[in-house]
């Protein structure tokens, strides 16, 4: 009986297969799709496909290129999903020593930059992080709907790439 059901699963998924024919590959790609929505819900899906973190977007890669060389047939089968649960049990490790331990937090997801301050540009940080006088302006254009740059008090660039100001109350007037 256990080795009919083994034998039917072989056949179905084409684990033994030289090459997968059409129904092989539709019945990989859903048994990949339910793993991998069971593994990402484990983690907590925002944390997963949230933009929070570089190691964030870099275990999104890698998971879905390992994932789908399962449906296409290029790996193992079975060895491809056990090595996506890896991946994703790392994640959640790396995500709880960065909760936990706030002197790693920095190093496995980055911190942000302060590129504007007191409406003055961090020329240094901005050449670090390769973002222009143009690229803030237009930001700033597009979130706070202002064309000044003298108007923030503070601009960040997050370490989710994201680009966040603080307005200062009101112009001066000799800042007009």
């Amino acid at each position: 009986m256990i080795a009919s059901i083994a034998d039917a699963i072989n056949w179905a998924l084409g684990l033994n297969a030289q090459q997968l024919n059409f129904w092989q590959m539709g019945l990989r790609a859903a048994t990949i799709y339910v793993a991998a929505l069971i593994m990402i819900r484990m983690v907590g899906d925002r944390r997963f496909i949230g933009k929070y973190a570089a190691f964030d977007v870099v275990l999104s890669i890698i998971f879905g290129s390992t994932l789908s060389r399962a449906i296409n047939g290029t790996s193992a089968f079975f060895e491809t999903i056990f090595a996506s649960f890896i991946l994703v049990v790392m994640h959640w490790l790396f995500s709880a020593i960065a909760f936990y331990f706030s002197r790693f937090e920095s190093k496995i997801k980055g911190r942000s930059r302060v590129l504007i301050k007191d409406g003055q540009l961090c020329h240094q940080a901005m050449r670090a992080c390769h973002i222009t006088r143009e690229d803030l302006a237009s930001t700033l254009r597009l979130q706070c709907q202002i064309d000044q740059l003298e108007r923030v008090e503070k601009a960040r660039l997050e370490r989710n790439g994201e680009i966040s100001f603080s307005l200062r109350a009101k112009l001066t007037g000799s800042e007009q």
